[in-house]
């Protein structure tokens, strides 16, 4: 039987996609019935990972959904660009504030992720030894 769902994970993209929503769905309800004030999202990637790293799941399972969904990203991206026609605002001086705390944001985010990168393949050159 988990043969059979495993095969057919790996084949469908909807529904890798459809298991995705289910583990976001289902970390989110989790967040909110224990009123953590963490989002439901970042517990959903946590669980995913957890569950991809102990080999429960594999990363066939949700390869084709999840790059299916990047591609698209784009989409999910729509609304914030129409607020920007709701609120002139932004395009003064706030605005420019708002882009240097975006900007810093990001490079802040790029340079941790980074690092952490660099120092797992340095933790696992060292143990690979």
């Amino acid at each position: 039987m988990l043969r059979k769902t495993g095969i057919l994970m790996g084949r469908n993209r909807w529904l890798q996609i459809a298991g995705l929503i289910a583990i976001w769905w289902a970390c989110e309800t989790l967040v909110r019935a224990l009123a953590l004030p963490i989002p439901g999202g970042v517990v959903g990637m946590i669980v995913l990972l957890a569950l991809l790293a102990s080999g429960r799941v594999r990363m066939a399972w949700f390869s084709r959904g999840s790059s299916g969904l990047l591609d698209h990203m784009l989409l999910f991206f729509v609304p914030a660009t129409m607020a920007l026609l709701d609120h002139p605002e932004l395009f003064s001086l706030t605005g420019l504030k708002v882009l240097v705390v975006i900007c810093a944001g990001t490079l802040i985010v790029m340079v941790g992720t980074a690092l952490v990168i660099e120092a797992c393949f340095r933790w696992s050159a060292r143990h690979a030894r």
